[in-house]
């Protein structure tokens, strides 16, 4: 209603109060829990009302609650004591240190469709968003250089709630802004801070807020404006809402909006992080600005904006990735290439796998892939996955060789540990363990915590989940209109001291939330035993549009009602982040069983065991990794089914014996003081193991060490010297381009017709046909290694070869082999493009085997 004028009332405290207010507008009071019971203490009914948000319960504060506040000496006491604190954090600016002999110093600009930060500001859905949120807060916590850039989803993810057959329903509560903890930038006249982006015929304007993370601000875009056309206002509706075309709208403004309100602001990140696909249109905005402010030719910025890209896949399947059909491609984004002077059919083969093949659709990840010299996934056993599953982007390449590094994902500790076992280990770790979490020495300390202590510090939050678990069913019960009866059943399922086991997560039908339920009655006895007794949490939403995954709750829910298992499994609805932390902080095996390989990380069995839970998983993801005897359970030894049923009956049954036979009687081997000792061992064990290393820090450490930094020394090389280097470079690449065809390998020479003995080495002489290239054009190596049968290699060794003598366009090649081990082996050799400048040498599709 366009005569509606708005206005905005904001709390209005003492000024004595105005810490409060400062600190409920960082989101750094998410992670530090003498902040959270600071806002507790002021009235925990609304704290729990507001959702977790300090601002808006501050705004509807009684006159008299403030008054007593106002006058509360030891309230005022401790919250000047956590504000001098928050204020120490946040001005402590000393500059992250890279590490390097020769001083360095830049920004990485993140961007990210999703960020899972704090309970009340639900722009995220699952594991992507939660991981971006950790990244940001381990990027406060490190005084790393990073600003983030995502969207500010006006309803964000789908609120759930089940029916009466539980089939899961969905509602999109609007966020109020203005009561949440983020702030509008506004321009140098106090208005709004805007920029415009093109979509089809039109330019859209996007609002630019900011999230205070810390030391980090995460600017979020925003189209809900009453300039803009009634469509483009619900672009930033909601997150993976709508069809098509609004999902490449939704990147459109992430991706191009994303660069423009960084330079808006007068930014200038040095490398951009694009945190899956749904960005990969901040390249093609970098090289629209580099020809237009640079003078670049499109190919000169191709090359410059490639060398400062960094790209992190998450999907470890063709269907989870975002796919447009040309002619969508065309009506949106036409215009805005035309300015550029980029004609539509160059810009689709930059999202084709095949630059010669059919441009019929854009793939996002592949123009994120092709356009970043770094890449990397989020586990081992994801990178083995992704190179099988982009291979087709570099057919000429041998699996191995497929340029996807490894990150392997990790978890902000300080915001998954429950207050009980976070003063726990300030007694017995020192504070080291929130400010140092990846220091392995600092965990090893576990041990020292005595069994008792670590014990009932553990059934305290097993205790707290279970009267979490009951209220929660017993609001559900009263949404539905259930009976006083059955109200009254729910304030007593489950026990405080039974064995409980965790199950929440995405209902992807990949993840197979009702495997445990293959066989109930074998289920049933297990969870009844009446001397030890197990019982079963669930969590976990459905995408909207996911059928088969609402049919897997619905499952779970009429089993839970079946005698036998009525007062043993239980659903809890609508999970997000505060339920994420009651039942990873009170469960005491956290379940998981992806259909291997299809889990590309997986986080939440971090969380548990950084709160003492045992992990009991499928052999993928991060799993594959962390598992060793002693620190949890493996379901099978890492097998790949083709029988999906058949794997089902076999992990299912797997689950089951390791309950019978394992968990359930170490868990209740109690002595005389009624300590699991054997279980409290294993607590210990997994801590210790697995926390220092499945960190946010660690990740962001190696995210440094491993991509940033070599991708921000090459742009630097780029653009020394007014792009200098991107211009030879480009010139170079068309050079070799044009005459790689005519390179030949005429001749290998080498003595392999008697035995070699062990630790001599094959001399290796190679004569190439040049042609118009020149040897410093090219990198010459020799392949070797072990050979099957089939001579196809079982593993891989390079060593490069020098040019010793030419004569014309024709020069030979020499090297050495070391010879090491006993064996089969076999060799080839590879040719392949370099130069100082070439930072990925696969980059150029050029290859030359023989």
């Amino acid at each position: 209603m366009k005569d509606v004028v708005l206005y905005t009332v904001v709390p209005q405290l003492p000024s004595r109060l105005n810490p409060l207010l400062e600190l409920a507008k960082n989101v750094w009071f998410s992670w530090n829990l003498p902040v959270i019971d600071l806002f507790r203490s002021i009235d925990q009914n609304l704290w729990e009302e507001t959702g977790h948000n300090p601002l808006a319960m501050l705004g509807q504060l009684s006159h008299e609650r403030v008054h007593e506040l106002f006058q509360d000496e030891g309230f005022l006491l401790e919250m000047d004591r956590i504000h001098e604190e928050f204020c120490r954090y946040r001005e402590d600016q000393r500059k992250y240190d890279f590490g390097l002999e020769t001083p360095v110093d830049f920004t990485v600009a993140y961007f990210s469709a999703e960020f899972g930060l704090t309970d009340c500001l639900p722009i995220y859905s699952g594991g992507l968003g939660v991981l971006a949120g950790d990244f940001v807060k381990s990027a406060s916590d490190l005084r790393f250089p990073v600003v983030g850039v995502g969207l500010l989803y006006q309803k964000g993810y789908f609120r759930q709630y089940l029916n009466a057959d539980g089939w899961q329903q969905e509602t999109y509560p609007d966020n109020d802004f203005h009561n949440l903890p983020v702030t509008l930038e506004r321009d140098e006249n106090r208005s709004p801070l805007t920029v415009e982006v093109m979509i089809q015929n039109r330019q859209v304007k996007v609002r630019v807020w900011r999230v205070q993370v810390g030391r980090v601000s995460l600017y979020m875009l925003d189209t809900n404006t009453v300039e803009n056309h009634e469509d483009d206002r619900d672009i930033t509706c909601a997150l993976y809402g709508g069809d098509r075309e609004m999902r490449l709208k939704q990147e459109i403004v992430l991706g191009i909006g994303g660069i423009r309100a960084l330079r808006r602001l007068g930014i200038r990140p040095t490398v951009y992080h694009m945190n899956e696909g749904h960005s990969a249109l901040a390249n093609i905005e970098r090289i629209r600005i580099l020809m237009e402010e640079k003078g670049l030719s499109f190919a000169e910025a191709k090359e410059a904006a490639y060398a400062g890209s960094v790209f992190t896949t998450h999907t470890p399947v063709p269907a989870g990735i975002d796919i447009f059909d040309v002619s969508l491609v065309g009506s949106l984004l036409g215009n805005y290439l035309r300015s550029m002077g980029l004609s539509l059919d160059s810009f689709m083969a930059m999202g084709s796998p095949n630059e010669n093949g059919p441009r019929n659709s854009f793939n996002m990840a592949i123009m994120a892939l092709k356009s970043s010299s770094k890449t990397n996934a989020v586990s081992r056993l994801h990178q083995t996955v992704s190179r099988r599953m982009w291979q087709e982007i570099w057919p000429f390449l041998p699996e191995v060789d497929i340029p996807i590094d490894s990150v392997t994902n990790g978890i902000h500790i300080p915001s998954f540990i429950s207050d009980d076992l976070s003063r726990l280990l300030n007694r017995y770790l020192g504070r080291r363990w929130a400010e140092d979490p990846d220091n392995i020495s600092v965990w090893m300390r576990v041990n020292k915590i005595p069994d008792a202590e670590l014990w009932r510090t553990h059934e305290r939050r097993r205790e707290r989940l279970i009267a979490f678990t009951r209220q929660r069913l017993q609001e559900q019960l009263r949404r539905r209109g259930g009976q006083k009866e059955e109200i009254q059943a729910a304030s007593q399922v489950l026990h405080p001291e039974a064995l409980t086991i965790g199950f929440a997560r995405r209902f992807a039908t990949y993840k197979r939330g009702n495997l445990i339920l293959k066989d109930p009655g074998r289920l049933a006895k297990i969870l009844n035993d009446s001397q030890h007794p197990v019982q079963i949490i669930f969590a976990g939403k459905a995408h909207p549009q996911d059928n088969a995954g609402k049919e897997v709750i619905k499952s779970i829910v009429h089993l839970a009602r079946q005698p036998g298992f009525r007062d043993r499994l239980v659903f809890i609805e609508d999970y997000d982040l505060n339920v994420a932390r009651y039942m990873v902080q009170g469960s005491d095996i956290w379940l998981n069983n992806p259909r291997r390989p299809l889990e590309a990380c997986g986080t939440s069995g971090m969380k548990a065991a950084a709160n003492g839970a045992i992990n009991m998983s499928i052999l993928d993801g991060w799993w594959a990794e962390g598992f060793q005897q002693g620190l949890g359970w493996a379901i099978g030894s890492g097998e790949e089914y083709e029988d999906g049923a058949y794997q089902d009956f076999v992990e299912s049954q797997s689950i089951y014996d390791l309950l019978e036979r394992y968990a359930v009687p170490l868990f209740y081997d109690r002595g005389k003081d009624n300590l699991p000792r054997g279980w409290i061992g294993m607590m210990k064990n997994s801590m210790l193991n697995l926390v220092g290393q499945f960190n946010s820090h660690r990740m962001l450490q190696d995210y440094v060490n491993q991509l940033y930094i070599p991708s921000a020394m090459n742009w630097r090389k780029m653009e020394a010297d007014n792009f200098r280097g991107a211009r030879e470079f480009a010139s170079w690449v068309q050079h070799v381009r044009q005459n790689w065809p005519s390179l030949r390998i005429l001749k290998k020479k080498a003595d392999t017709k008697r035995p070699i003995p062990f630790s001599q080495t094959l001399s290796v002489e190679v004569t190439l046909q040049l042609g118009r290239l020149s040897p410093r054009d090219l990198a010459v190596d020799i392949y070797f290694g072990r050979v099957d049968s089939k001579a196809e290699f079982l593993d891989r060794e390079t060593i490069s070869l020098k040019d010793t003598t030419q004569q014309g366009d024709k020069v030979i090649f020499q090297g050495d082999i070391p010879c090491q081990r006993v064996g089969r082996f076999g060799f080839r050799v590879r040719v392949l493009p370099a130069h100082p400048l070439l930072s990925n040498p696969y980059s150029l599709g050029l290859i030359l085997w023989g």
